[in-house]
């Protein structure tokens, strides 16, 4: 009784429910394992005491944060204050990105209960005291009459009550909801290591992805391109291709860079060397067109890396400079961490856990001795992700050129590898000995691991979201969108001791409304929409909050069945109009694949499968053909059964009859490709994140045989919008 209570205290469940009818209870090893990992002994019946009594007794005025959303009532924490209370507001600074420009307003001060808005105090000077105004309640839904809404952002409150009881906090102030996509926008998911064009060097690069932007925006009429995560990886040999298991998220991998667009790549001494480079580079891209070679990262970045040290040999123009300047200034401290782990990772490998002592921490004299002797690196490193970040800008310009409305959608991983820049740089925040992953359900009953260490929603707010606000606002600096992998994550995760199945894990939940505050918030500044990754099992009202604050959610075809009622294919008027609607993911087989029931034979060769062969066709031939019927039914088919292609156009024919905000289609889809991208379930069984996008026989293509395909054309006909009849003279429209 008394570990269950501790636990709740801390947010970790000790049990948990796969289907509404069945309730699981937690291992109690497990519970003490995950509250080890928040910084709580409960060891034994004497530790849990101990510390069920700590936690009791401690009584605090205000959380470590606290969030308000404009023009909405005041959480209790503010609501309920005793009566006479002090409430200042100290407003962020002024020179943070988003922030309007001028003099840092002053703070506001105001009392608790119904009393008139005090006037602003300038910096330094006592508050004065409110002036007490009549009892009156607050209109429904206002906040009381106290109180003096601060301008959206991240601010310090503080309290004093009438007995000299006082508190500081962190104030997330937000806008109620999200900015919205246009309506009924379409555009293209790619994973952009696979869009290899004719000048590429083995592998996409965000050279590929604005010219595709730039294609897609002037010639089809799409509104975004989105493209998996570019966070920076793990080095090695070889690297973990996987883009979802980055080493950092805050900042981009390099290897995305398209060189020959670097401004001072054409002043570069040593031409004999880059055509060297380039000559290399032209072969690995042969290799993976032409000869059956899967995409080498670790090749590429090689020859990329050996070809921007010559490159950052060229000194910056003034302007360039200043460019530079500008942007170590902005970067702060976590560039710079980020660029030391970089360097140390070059001497003594990327594993920080391996590194000698003295280097294990960020801030111990033994790194900073280090950070002065690879000084020279770790400029090197900066220069990358300053280079990175404005190949990133011109992405999103030529986007915004075409005539996208929304541009770049960018991909937030779900966490990050244990072994990375961010778990070193933060380790703080980080619950060390623990993993996220997934717990046993019917897709899965031995759950999963996915090796990916969780945030300690502790640490996240007594520091203010700090290392989370800094993540988004990285990332969305650059676009027109952002999708969020696992969104439910926001309000909880799953977390797996080390050396434990998943089936032993927990569920430990996240500051919800704190988590979606400052996402909003960010997203606000940057203008942005968000997409979060909503697919499996969903906890009761997270949809919910999500589309209350305007995240919208992904729908998929094959999944979207009246699953509470007969079970069957839902009709496209009954489809959420908040979401993005795709035929299938990075994740899924390829439309033609599902179609042509391919990806049950390539489940069934590599050993997947949990049923026979036969029973899985016939199950995957009958949903299959659930899903054809409709379509027919809706006369979205008029070619009939048997054209492969005519029912991928009519599986976006009606996605584009859904009410959805967003249609995606899989670039893949375009041309055929039967391949999934990745396989989950294994490793190196199958060559995920390693193949280019291919024709329905397997042969790559490149970017500009994509952009020609008669194929992609026909299907994009069927996504345009109509144009609205307009009658001759003389002629009454019907």
């Amino acid at each position: 009784m008394g570990l269950s209570r501790l636990a709740a205290l801390h947010g970790v469940a000790t049990s948990y429910s796969p289907s509404p009818d069945v309730t699981v209870s937690v291992p109690d090893d497990t519970v003490i394992a995950v509250l080890a990992a928040l910084g709580v002994d409960a060891g034994t019946p004497a530790d849990v005491r101990k510390c069920l009594a700590a936690a009791e007794s401690r009584s605090r005025l205000l959380p470590p944060t606290v969030v308000v959303w404009a023009g909405e009532p005041l959480p209790p924490a503010l609501a309920g204050l005793p009566p006479g209370s002090t409430v200042t507001v100290e407003p962020e600074p002024s020179d943070l990105p988003g922030h309007p420009a001028g003099r840092p307003p002053a703070p506001l001060s105001m009392r608790s209960r119904a009393a008139a808005p005090a006037e602003p105090v300038a910096p330094g000077e006592p508050a004065p005291e409110a002036v007490p105004a009549p009892e009156a309640a607050p209109a429904p839904g206002a906040a009381p009459a106290w109180w003096i809404s601060p301008p959206p952002g991240v601010h310090r409150i503080h309290v004093r009550t009438p007995d000299n009881r006082r508190a500081t906090a962190t104030l997330v102030a937000a806008p109620p909801r999200l900015p919205q996509p246009p309506e009924g926008t379409h555009g293209f998911l790619v994973q952009l290591y696979s869009l290899l064009s004719a000048r590429s060097w083995g592998m996409g690069d965000l050279g590929d992805l604005a010219d595709l932007a730039a294609w897609a925006g002037r010639s089809v009429g799409s509104g975004f391109v989105q493209v998996n995560p570019l966070h920076a990886a793990v080095p090695g040999k070889p690297t973990d291709p996987s883009p979802y298991r980055p080493s950092s998220r805050r900042f981009p991998d390099p290897v995305h860079l398209h060189v020959e667009s670097i401004p001072e790549y054409g002043h570069v001494r040593d031409r004999a060397a880059l055509d060297d480079l380039r000559q290399d580079a032209a072969a690995l891209s042969e290799a993976v067109l032409n000869k059956g070679a899967l995409i080498d990262r670790d090749a590429v970045w090689e020859l990329k890396r050996q070809a921007l040290e010559l490159v950052a040999q060229v000194p910056l123009t003034p302007g360039r400079r200043a460019d530079y300047c500008d942007f170590l200034a902005e970067q702060g401290q976590a560039l710079e961490d980020h660029a030391l782990w970089c360097a140390l990772a070059e001497v003594h490998g990327p594993d920080w856990h391996t590194w000698p002592e003295a280097l294990r921490a960020p801030r111990s004299p033994g790194t900073a001795r280090a950070r002065s002797e690879l000084l020279d690196r770790v400029d090197f490193h900066c220069r990358l992700a300053w280079l990175t970040a404005g190949q990133l800008a011109a992405a999103q310009r030529a986007a915004e050129d075409a005539g996208m409305g929304v541009g770049i959608v960018h991909d937030l991983a779900v966490g990050v590898h244990p072994a990375g820049a961010d778990t070193w740089s933060q380790q703080e925040a980080f619950a060390h000995g623990m993993s996220v992953g997934a717990p046993p359900d019917a897709f899965n009953a031995r759950g999963q691991d996915w090796g990916l260490p969780p945030w300690r929603p502790d640490v996240l707010a007594a520091t203010g979201y700090a290392a989370y606000r800094g993540l988004l606002r990285g990332l969305l600096a650059h676009a027109g969108a952002l999708r969020i992998d696992h969104v439910m994550g926001l309000f909880r995760l799953w977390w797996v001791p080390e050396g434990r199945p998943p089936t032993d894990g927990t569920y430990v939940a996240y500051d919800a409304e704190a988590m979606l505050a400052v996402l909003v918030l960010e997203a606000h500044r940057a203008g942005t929409s968000v997409v979060g990754e909503d697919l499996g099992t969903v906890a009761p009202g997270v949809r919910e909050a999500l589309a209350r604050r305007g995240v919208l959610g992904t729908s998929v075809l094959w999944f979207e069945r009246d699953w509470e009622g007969d079970g069957r294919p839902l009709a496209p008027e009954e489809w959420r109009r908040d979401c993005l609607a795709t035929a299938t993911t990075h994740d899924l087989p390829s439309t033609a694949a599902r179609l042509t029931g391919d990806h049950v034979t390539l489940r069934h060769r590599l050993g997947l499968l949990t049923r026979s062969l036969e029973e899985e066709l016939t199950a995957d031939l009958t949903d299959t053909a659930e899903w054809l019927a409709l379509l027919a039914r809706l006369r979205m088919l008029p070619e009939g059964d048997g054209d492969e292609e005519a029912a991928v156009r009519a599986v976006h024919r009606f996605l584009r009859r859904t009410p959805a905000r967003m249609t995606g289609v899989w670039l893949p889809d375009t041309v055929g490709d039967r391949r999934p991208q990745n396989l989950p379930g294994t490793w190196d069984q199958y060559p995920n994140w390693r193949l280019p996008i291919a024709d329905p026989e397997g042969h790559p293509v490149t970017l500009e045989e994509i952009t020609a395909s008669p194929r992609l054309h026909g299907l994009m006909e069927v996504l345009r919008p109509r144009k609205p009849h307009t009658a001759p003279p003389g002629e009454r429209r019907p």
